[in-house]
């Protein structure tokens, strides 16, 4: 019996258009921060959890991301999706939530379909080395 050389994994050009945008989306998260530091000025917004729930998943993102870029592992593009999914699961409300203005709306929304477009690129299958011979 031959055995054939394990041949580590590699990231396909989606999964790391993926990871891009997954790394750009979990940055914006991490800034929703500045809704502490801002002043109170009397307009509604999202709860302090949150605020807070989106940067700890924004962090988990932005690590997830860098561990599976340079390992090429699965688990990780699945705990970047799964933080993806969680972070546009927090922003729903925006949509439905009456009072909210108009500008903020059209931003969750294109958030929502950027994170959709995303989370479809990391979780694409890479193409064996070897089906290409």
């Amino acid at each position: 019996m031959s055995r054939t050389p394990a041949v580590p994994p590699t990231l396909s050009r989606k999964n790391k258009v993926g990871l891009g945008l997954a790394a750009v989306l979990g940055l914006l998260d991490t800034t929703s921060a500045g809704g502490f530091l801002a002043p109170d000025s009397g307009e509604p917004g999202p709860p302090a959890g949150i605020l807070v729930a989106d940067v700890v998943l924004g962090l988990i993102t932005v690590v997830a991301v860098v561990h599976t870029w340079r390992t090429a592992d699965r688990t990780g593009s699945r705990v970047v999706a799964g933080s993806r999914i969680l972070s546009a699961v927090t922003a729903l409300p925006a949509l439905f939530v009456t009072g909210v203005a108009a500008w903020v709306v059209a931003v969750v929304a294109v958030l929502i379909v950027v994170t959709v477009v995303a989370t479809a690129l990391v979780l694409s299958r890479t193409v064996p080395e070897t089906a290409l011979t």
